[in-house]
């Protein structure tokens, strides 16, 4: 058995649905006639790409696996963490420590210990692996920058250390475990997906691995500038590459015939219309700034994510009595649907419109994925009801479950905000994607994405969530997964 795990940044169900619909997918529209599509895959929340690339390859939510946000605060170094929203953002926050925290930290310290990934359990079994450029490659071989192109030993000069990855690792022009003749001009936009189907090609032709994991980010660049509704031609462009892939084989059936693919999407993407005022709204707050320079005197740091936000409080003393006035602030912000804290070992959830629900784990209210939750207060905040005991949140999937992983998650912040439908809040370098696609809230237009595959048997589920892609995956090598 071989097994091919694509994962499409951003891929909107709907989006694939046309795609496939119009012709423009002809690889997934046969993994459709094979296999399984589900339309309705969970996100984590924040519904952003490096929490929810390392759920995919850790089989586990943040309260696990440590990667809270695209921008957070990281408490024991006392600096922010930015992996990557925008290179206005980078810069001010530092490219060269955006660029080491985004290649070596992020693996190396971020990403918790006690959460294996794909990587490492299939490593363990010994199994043959190898990943593209994705941001969560920690496996068990060790990996020292490339100098094969002129292009990388330029980068050898800044990324000196090696890094532990999958067999068979390719991270741009970085890491590049054997040459290949496939070239990414480190890692650039438009050409990521190219790259990786290049390699992907390379290494099923010459037998290199038995699990390959194929990241086809492009799709993301291309629905944050164009919006949702244009992805069929980006979704076609990753399609492409997935039977790049598959001609090793000769063609596609016979790729499928012989391989396991399973074609994920970390998040989907909703309109962006608005922007939402973040850091104009706490101006009455010593807000640490991004050079971190004046954290004795600072109160709170502001953590934008995309669709989603973060408030850090900085003084532990003081949080109690912050805390109320960080809420009442973050109501008032037009654009945001919902505030969540945790207070007396409960969630509590607030609505834009005032109404307040609390929860935690063990009560009697049950949720499409089996757990257990007591509730109090207000449902409408999520637009929720209780029938039969079992709690149904359309409009916010699995709210509940992804809301608890985020508080739980030891480096998350005191307060989350989740944007309304068509709002975003702008990065620390002022970039918006008004106009353009964007996700990382707990509405379901941008996390529910999709998944498809075949060649694998799925045990019954009545929710899927991103979580349950990793055990998928080592279920089609008779692997159980860990824990």
């Amino acid at each position: 058995m071989k097994l091919v795990l694509a994962v499409v940044d951003g891929m909107k169900p709907a989006m694939v649905r046309r795609a496939v619909e119009t012709g423009h997918a002809p690889v997934m529209a046969k993994v459709m006639e094979r296999g399984m599509f589900v339309e309705d895959c969970v996100a984590a929340f924040p519904s952003v790409t490096p929490v929810c690339a390392t759920s995919i390859a850790t089989g586990a939510r943040q309260d696990v696996h440590r990667i809270p946000a695209m921008n957070w605060f990281w408490r024991d170094e006392r600096r922010y963490v930015e992996y990557g929203s925008s290179m206005r953002a980078a810069r001010r926050f530092g490219i060269g420590q955006q660029l080491t925290d985004l290649i070596y930290t992020m693996n190396g310290q971020h990403l918790a210990a006690g959460a294996p990934t794909i990587f490492e359990v299939l490593d363990d079994a010994g199994l043959r692996t190898a990943g593209t450029t994705y941001l969560t490659y920690r496996g068990r071989h060790e990996h020292w920058p490339s100098k094969a192109t002129a292009l990388s030993r330029v980068a050898a000069t800044a990324f000196k250390r090696p890094v532990m990855g999958p067999a068979e690792l390719f991270y741009a022009d970085i890491f590049a475990s054997r040459d290949t003749g496939c070239r990414s001009v480190l890692g650039k936009p438009g050409l990521r997906d190219q790259h990786a189907g290049c390699v992907g090609r390379y290494l099923l032709e010459h037998d290199l691995c038995d699990f390959l994991l194929l990241s086809l980010p492009d799709n993301d660049t291309h629905s944050h500038r164009f919006g949702p509704d244009s992805q069929v031609a980006s979704i076609a462009a990753a399609d492409r590459q997935i039977e790049r892939v598959a001609q090793a084989s000769g063609d596609v059936d016979a790729f499928l015939d012989e391989h396991a693919l399973v074609v994920v999407a970390d998040h989907s993407h909703a309109l962006i219309e608005r922007r939402i005022e973040f850091e104009a709204a706490f101006r009455d707050f010593h807000v640490l700034g991004p050079s971190a320079g004046a954290f004795d005197e600072a109160e709170i740091a502001l953590c934008p994510s995309a669709r989603s936000a973060q408030i850090y409080v900085l003084v532990p003393e003081g949080r109690d009595a912050l805390l109320p006035r960080l809420v009442t602030e973050s109501l008032a912000l037009e654009g945001v649907q919902h505030v969540l804290y945790r207070q007396d070992g409960e969630g509590v959830l607030r609505g834009a419109d005032g109404g307040e629900l609390r929860f935690a784990p063990g009560g009697e209210a049950r949720d499409d994925r089996g757990g257990q939750w007591s509730v109090e207060g207000d449902l409408t905040v999520l637009d929720a009801r209780v029938e039969d005991g079992r709690l149904i949140t359309p409009d916010h999937p699995d709210a509940l479950g992804r809301c608890w992983a985020a508080l739980a998650c030891p480096t998350s912040g005191d307060l989350f905000l989740s944007a309304a439908p068509g709002f975003e809040f702008p990065d620390w370098g002022g970039v918006d994607h008004v106009g353009g696609g964007s996700h990382g809230s707990l509405h379901h237009s941008d996390s529910l994405g999709a998944l498809l595959f075949s060649g694998i048997t799925a045990p019954p589920r009545q929710a899927w969530g991103i979580q349950d892609v990793a055990p998928l995956c080592t279920s089609a090598f008779g692997i159980d997964w860990p824990g």
